[in-house]
């Protein structure tokens, strides 16, 4: 019997152990446990364990030949594949290998194993002995005769699914057709038989790989969104940068403008400052002429009252004379 365990986002793991989910081989429960950093080793540890061993009755044991695979996502024939043989008891309930695969190796991208940080890991078991005995009921593998009508509707069914792109929803139903037809004794050619039973025996890898493409596709469209969006802000960034050019550019121009301006005002001010100290000289001297004039001025007019006080007394004198004579 195989089982195959997907691990998701398994870089991301925290937790030191994991179980995966039970299954059932040779008539008993089964699940795998898996230490991603490794059990006290750099390596990924990987064993199988029995999950209901605390409630099966005291003294059991369980013999069991079993095979732990590490599938290669890139090509399946470079698979990692460990076989081994244990008596499974309550004192040893899981068994395996602790140095399953190096984790330098695991994370190495090209080898394969850890594709878009999913890891895949396969149980084969065979059951060899037990206590109490484990009684397997044996499968009765053959079918009915397929009803024409139900191979019919199969063979429709198939048709429908092939005509269009595989999609996850229709894998189901793609099963059923390829179960139904792949026990039709009548309505098949030996060609579609031969390949619905090729196709069958190669169904899981066929889902595996549709999820591999689905996973890679989405993770290709999320890094072209990614880079788009780093695109996006590179090219807003340019034109930002354009713009800041074009405005510094500009603003240089406005400050050698200004520069020249002041160097003008500056001129201006020298001129105005140097007329200003002329005038304020012109002004001095003109001060001071003006006080030596008015002194000048202040000693003529004192002449000028004496001269006419004596022309005063002169004329006074003179009508004197006329009265007298004339």
């Amino acid at each position: 019997m195989k089982f195959a365990w997907r691990i998701q986002r398994f870089s991301r793991l925290t937790e030191r152990k994991y179980y995966s989910d039970d299954f059932t081989a040779g008539g008993c429960k089964w699940r795998l446990l898996v230490f991603p950093k490794g059990n006290n080793a750099d390596s990924v540890s990987i064993y199988l364990d029995v999950p209901d061993a605390s409630t099966l009755p005291s003294g059991w044991r369980r013999e069991a030949q079993f095979s732990l695979i590490m599938v290669n996502q890139n090509q399946r024939s470079s698979s990692t594949r460990r076989e081994t043989r244990h008596t499974f008891t309550a004192r040893e309930a899981d068994w395996g290998f602790t140095s399953f695969k190096p984790l330098a190796e695991l994370h190495t991208h090209m080898n394969g194993f850890l594709l878009n940080d999913t890891l895949i890991v396969e149980a084969e078991v065979d059951v060899l002995d037990g206590h109490p005995p484990v009684i397997v009921p044996e499968a009765d593998h053959s079918l009915p005769d397929t009803e024409p009508l139900e191979v019919e509707k199969a063979k429709q069914s198939l048709k429908e699914c092939l005509s269009d792109l595989f999609k996850l929803n229709m894998k189901d139903r793609l099963s059923a057709a390829l179960l139904t037809l792949s026990h039709a004794e009548v309505g098949l050619s030996s060609d579609q038989q031969k390949s619905i039973k090729a196709f069958r025996e190669n169904f899981e890898d066929f889902i595996s790989d549709f999820l591999t493409f689905e996973q890679d596709n989405a993770e290709f469209e999320l890094q072209k969104l990614a880079r788009d969006q780093v695109f996006s802000s590179v090219k807003k960034n340019h034109e930002i940068h354009l713009s800041n050019r074009q405005l510094l550019e500009s603003l240089d121009a406005e400050e050698e403008e200004l520069k020249k301006r002041m160097g003008e005002v500056k001129m201006r001010k020298e001129k105005l400052i140097s007329d200003w100290e002329i005038l304020m000289t012109e002004s001095g001297e003109a001060k001071s002429n003006y006080t030596a004039q008015e002194k000048k001025l202040a000693v003529v007019e004192e002449k000028k009252r004496i001269a006419e006080e004596r022309m005063s007394r002169s004329t006074m004198a003179w009508s004197s004379l006329k009265a007298q004579f004339v």
